[in-house]
């Protein structure tokens, strides 16, 4: 399925996980476009994660007394929801998802990804709809990949960052160290990172000087945390407004700002999130 606005053109892989293949204005990448073999969501230029993102301790969690198992999606982690792994339908421009509840999650819902392309810009709105009989959780995140090179700059302001073990599942949330804080905008470099950052305040900038060009994202609420993927020797990266924090679903109890949102049945939770690309002055 193909958007066009002017010279901006998306195409949408509806049968990969609802992914998003490509977002190009005038034959320049801003997402990372799709490995040309792509077979799931995850080497397409950006996916949706419903009903939550990132990593679920041993795969397990507990709610509302019952104790639930999640499958291991990649390697031995439950990881980024279902809606990854399943194909959505088109409906305009919009990708829909109907999931009954099953193996995947436990609990039936309903997601949308609305997108709304500009000259400049791409506006992605996610919905989740609890279709379950009883109040379920839930949580919405975004996961763009995006161009890097030695000169790609980053600018984004968070309260604190989660520290993770050897399994990537947060033990201690902590200030931002240095070499990880960009809310002065600087190169990323090789920085290894793969963090769930907190107390985001929804905005973030990318910026490519070679490209003359800045990318500005600005996030709704719910989306107040922000994970930050940075591979090391890779040509990409990743900056995902999530809700949720990593292994949120195990945090739900305990005071932790986790961002899980517990919906009632026929209940709603919508984030949008703003991309727009600009000329450097």
């Amino acid at each position: 399925m193909r958007l066009t606005s002017g010279d901006a053109v998306v195409e949408l892989a509806p049968e990969r996980g609802g992914a998003v293949a490509s977002w190009e204005i005038a034959g320049q990448p801003i997402f990372r476009p799709a490995d040309p073999l792509a077979t799931d969501a995850r080497n397409h230029a950006c996916y949706p994660l419903v009903p939550f993102s990132n990593r679920v301790a041993g795969r397990k969690f507990s709610f509302a007394g019952q104790d639930y198992e999640l499958p291991a999606l990649l390697g031995a982690w439950a990881i980024h929801g279902a809606g990854w792994q399943c194909a959505w339908t088109v409906d305009g421009s919009s990708l829909r998802l109907s999931y009954p509840g099953g193996e995947l999650w436990p609990f039936a819902f309903d997601a949308e990804q609305h997108f709304d392309l500009g000259p400049q810009s791409l506006v992605v709105t996610m919905r989740i709809t609890n279709r379950h009989d009883a109040p379920a959780p839930a949580a919405l995140g975004l996961h763009p990949f995006f161009p890097r090179d030695a000169e790609t700059r980053l600018q984004v302001h968070a309260g604190s960052v989660w520290q993770s073990d050897a399994g990537k599942i947060p033990v201690a949330e902590v200030p931002v160290p240095p070499a990880w804080d960009f809310t002065a905008e600087r190169e990323v470099g090789d920085a290894d990172i793969d963090h769930c950052f907190a107390g985001w305040d929804g905005s973030a900038s990318i910026v490519w000087p070679q490209r003359n060009q800045r990318l500005r994202i600005a996030a709704t609420k719910p989306y107040r945390h922000l994970v930050i993927y940075v591979p090391w020797g890779q040509r990409f990266m990743a900056v995902e407004p999530v809700s949720n924090m990593n292994d949120g679903l195990n945090h739900m109890d305990d005071g932790t700002d986790h961002g899980m949102a517990v919906l009632a049945p026929g209940e709603t939770l919508e984030g949008v999130i703003t991309m727009t690309v600009e000329a450097l002055a």
